[in-house]
């Protein structure tokens, strides 16, 4: 309260203990250049110049927002992430702790890591189109507003946990700005951003648009998955967010969909993989691979799956050369 005040955010204030010795100059000239290439503003004069023209250095020192976007060492509050079957069931787990557009990229890798693909091959020659369990754009989005506007005032992490059919982003911190979870669910709410800094920064590089857009855009990457939903509220000092489906969409034409609970990965995999030795005959495995970017293994399970229902059949020497066509004796 007394920060709203001012009309000052915790991130204006001088880093406890900093100076600029202590900030990257790498990641601050890499900062430079994608600012200036988004035509947003222009930075001409020296990197700590720069800083200062940004309010992100000052002569009481380096700020809270220049120690969490450009600092040397690990900045001390974390993004912990897993993968879950259910919330007591842990299958992998990762705790990422670097500056904040790091830690925007490296989330952003170990959740694309950890989602489904279904893959849908189209057209003459083939053209494979890969379908992800969640919209990126939705997910990334969401990341940004994660990282730039929780309250680090709070020592708690960032909690982000994928599970089979629904993803879920815990944020430290309740609604800035006295908004409210009803205003938000209409979309006319007045944005406020609890850090300006580090807001500021994260616009300057495209990474974001104007404030209080990012539900809009989430909703409308949303709307091409059917039966996807978002939920949020405030709960436990923080604010939860998931991503929540029925059935997972495997088809940017028709909006197929396949029930959860299903091994979309196989299923998929297996009517591709019969589109593709349909369009392409006289194809090997190796091709398979080269053209689904999957293991040996996969495509071995994929081709068995196939035989079993007599769908294709092998012609030539195993050992010495052959391909892989449809079996066209299936009464």
């Amino acid at each position: 309260m007394s920060l709203q005040s001012l009309q000052l955010s915790w991130d204006s204030y001088p880093a406890q203990g900093k100076s600029l010795e202590d900030l990257d100059s790498y990641k601050v000239t890499v900062f430079i250049e994608k600012v200036n290439a988004t035509g947003r503003f222009k930075l001409d004069g020296s990197w700590i110049e720069n800083l200062q023209k940004l309010k992100l250095v000052d002569a009481k020192g380096i700020t809270n927002a220049a120690w969490l976007l450009f600092g040397k060492e690990t900045t001390g509050y974390n993004v912990h992430l897993g993968r879950l079957k259910t919330p007591s069931l842990i299958i992998d787990d990762k705790m990422l702790n670097g500056t904040l557009f790091d830690a925007v990229e490296e989330t952003m890798r170990y959740i694309i890591g950890q989602i489904k693909v279904a893959f849908e091959i189209t057209g003459m020659p083939t053209q494979r189109t890969e379908i992800f369990e969640y919209p990126l754009p939705a997910l990334r989005e969401i990341v940004l507003n994660a990282i730039i506007h929780r309250d680090y005032m709070s020592l708690i992490d960032i909690q982000i946990k994928i599970f089979d059919n629904y993803i879920t982003f815990y944020n430290p911190g309740i609604l800035y700005g006295n908004v409210t979870v009803e205003e938000l669910n209409k979309d006319n709410y007045q944005a406020h951003a609890r850090n300006k800094l580090i807001a500021e920064a994260f616009y300057l590089t495209g990474d974001i648009e104007k404030y209080g857009s990012g539900l809009i855009r989430i909703r409308k990457e949303i709307k091409e998955y059917p039966t996807m939903k978002m939920e949020f509220g405030e709960i436990q000092s923080g604010f939860l967010l998931t991503l929540r489906y029925t059935k997972q969409k495997i088809s940017v034409r028709e909006n197929e969909e396949v029930n959860v609970g299903v091994d979309v990965g196989v299923n998929v995999g297996v009517k591709t993989l019969l589109i593709f030795i349909e369009n392409n005959p006289g194809t090997n495995a190796l091709a398979m691979e080269k053209q689904f970017k999957v293991t040996q293994r996969t495509i071995e399970r994929w081709i068995k799956t196939l035989r079993e229902e007599n769908k294709i059949e092998f012609k030539g020497v195993p050992k010495t050369g052959g391909y892989w066509k449809i079996n066209t004796n299936v009464e």
